[in-house]
């Protein structure tokens, strides 16, 4: 059994108590679906409760750091000390349709390593109605709670299965959407979209997924699931094989020998 590290505790915590609101809340987007206001107030709220819990107890715990929020921004900490990056809830359609796909995303990045953007060290992805906790820490592996998890084995793109994003109105390219999406379908055993990058990740680092691409995400929505597929063996580049996924808003992940031949496909439909 691995030894969890303390930082993870600390997040695991913070995360499973804001995931009893999420919990609580999700039961009564149902009854919203069908009043005359409709529930999207109501779940803005949920995500900000859910991310003042988070804020809280991840900023008692360490209260010299700054913190990147989905709802609140940036929060400056102490100078070169690392900052908490937070997606209190991904996966909020999925919630405001009573789907039960969503998930809190919490990450550790060290201004002092990797140069430009800090490095991330530490990440969870907590699936609050499973209850199902991936975590991860540089150099250690990543996890579902205490068994060791790997990307999968499958070489042929014929073999994998594929998981993505999908522009919607205001956000994202359609034109290069489609563009990737011509190439890469009739190649692989199959395309999914479920709606919460993280879990993608995270799904992708357990073996369940073989590959995966998305462009215009915040950090706050992959630097977990970004982590956990490189200790659990997989790799992250942008769409053209280069380090820049971050600056780019580009994310390319896969096993290893799937990864390769999904950069192909994915830059070549580019040029």
């Amino acid at each position: 059994m691995p030894r969890k590290p303390g930082l993870i505790d600390v997040m695991e915590r913070a995360a499973r108590n804001a995931g009893k609101v999420l919990r609580r809340d999700y039961g009564e987007v149902v009854h919203l679906q069908v009043s005359r206001k409709g529930p999207a107030d109501f779940v803005t709220k949920t995500d900000m409760r859910a991310e003042r819990i988070l804020y809280d107890e991840l900023g008692h715990a360490r209260p010299d750091w700054g913190f990147l929020l989905e709802e609140a921004g940036s929060i400056d900490g102490e100078e070169g000390k690392p900052r908490w990056v937070v997606d209190p809830l991904d996966g909020t359609s999925n919630f405001l349709h009573s789907i039960p796909h969503f998930a809190i995303s919490i990450a550790a990045q060290d201004p002092a390593l990797g140069g430009g953007w800090g490095e991330i060290t530490h990440g969870l992805i907590y699936q609050p109605l499973t209850d199902e906790s991936y975590w991860a820490a540089k150099n250690e592996g990543a996890f579902l709670h205490d068994r060791r998890l790997r990307v999968s084995a499958r070489r042929d793109l014929a073999d994998a299965l594929v998981a993505t994003g999908i522009p919607f109105k205001g956000h994202g390219d359609f034109e290069k959407f489609h563009t990737i999406f011509d190439a890469v379908a009739p190649e692989v055993a199959g395309i999914r979209r479920f709606g919460a990058a993280s879990l993608d990740l995270a799904w992708l680092a357990a073996g369940r997924y073989d590959g995966f691409w998305e462009a215009d995400l915040n950090l706050w929505d992959v630097a977990a699931g970004l982590l956990m597929v490189r200790e659990a063996g997989g790799f992250v580049t942008d769409f053209r094989g280069g380090s820049q996924f971050i600056e780019r808003a580009e994310y390319l992940a896969a096993n290893d020998g799937i990864h390769s031949k999904l950069h192909k496909l994915v830059a070549g439909a580019l040029r």
